[in-house]
């Protein structure tokens, strides 16, 4: 701003001059001397115009450091804001790298959480499957519809309980009365009998064809009622059924008296 007052400081000076000249105060050979002229003699219009060049040429000089002080300010203050640019950038960048390690290790947390995500459904599979294959548990009664007298009979003979109740896993076979163990395991096992007296009522649990627990009971008259229940450890294949005694009778109605079941604890290994 300065500077350009300065300019149209000289250029008012110039026009100063020449308005002078146009007013006949000198002329060629009049300003040829004065030019010439080392001894200091001027007239009273070109010492006013000289010393009013001078005062403005010396506000112009003073003026000029300002100018120069403004520049070397300025650029410091540009070369500042670069710095400041320069570690803005870095920042950015350092940012743009921590966001990058960021997603990485999200995108590898998302995919180990879907891989055990899957596993899991994965053990949720076998497991269930599993459990179908520990689901073992039956119950069914002597006589599918009806009511009379089975036995006795001159040999024992194995009871086949026809009125199936529950059959999960299908390990009791209501035909010929005999259960297969699917699963190495520990199994309950339970069966009722109930006669009329003087008949003797008897009847046995047997494991792949070894006599196992007893269930009877004789009186003269009235109604005999008896049963049993044992805990067996059987191998994959192990049968278990209920025989009737020789000589021995049961009876049964719709109420079911006599019943077989049985059903998996847990496995074993």
């Amino acid at each position: 701003m300065k500077a350009l007052v300065c300019i149209l400081l000289l250029l008012e000076t110039f026009v100063f001059v020449v308005q002078q000249q146009v007013d006949g105060g000198l002329n060629e050979n009049e300003i040829s001397q004065q030019i010439s002229s080392e001894d200091g003699r001027q007239n009273p219009p070109q010492t006013d115009t000289l010393r009013a060049e001078a005062d403005r040429q010396q506000y112009c000089d003073l003026g000029i450091p300002d100018i120069h002080a403004a520049l070397r300010e300025l650029t410091a203050t540009v070369t500042e804001q670069k710095g400041n640019i320069r570690e803005l950038t870095t920042t950015v960048t350092e940012q743009k790298e921590n966001i990058r390690a960021l997603e990485t290790q999200l995108r590898d947390e998302m995919n180990k959480k879907n891989e055990e995500i899957s596993n899991l459904t994965l053990s949720q599979v076998e497991l269930r499957k599993e459990n179908r294959d520990r689901e073992i548990a039956f119950s069914a009664g002597l006589m599918e519809s009806g009511a009379g007298n089975i036995g006795p009979f001159t040999t024992h003979i194995t009871l086949t309980y026809r009125k199936v109740f529950t059959n999960i896993g299908n390990a009791y076979n209501p035909i010929t009365g005999v259960f297969t163990a699917p699963l190495k395991g520990a199994y309950m096992f339970r069966f009722s009998v109930t006669g009329v007296g003087p008949t003797t009522i008897s009847a046995s649990i047997y494991k792949n064809g070894e006599h196992v627990v007893i269930a009877n009971d004789y009186q003269t008259q009235g109604g005999l009622n008896s049963s049993n229940g044992v805990v067996l450890i059987l191998e994959v294949g192990d049968v278990v059924y209920v025989t009737l005694g020789a000589g021995r009778g049961v009876t049964d109605n719709h109420n079911n008296h006599n019943t077989f079941s049985g059903y998996l604890l847990f496995p074993l290994r």
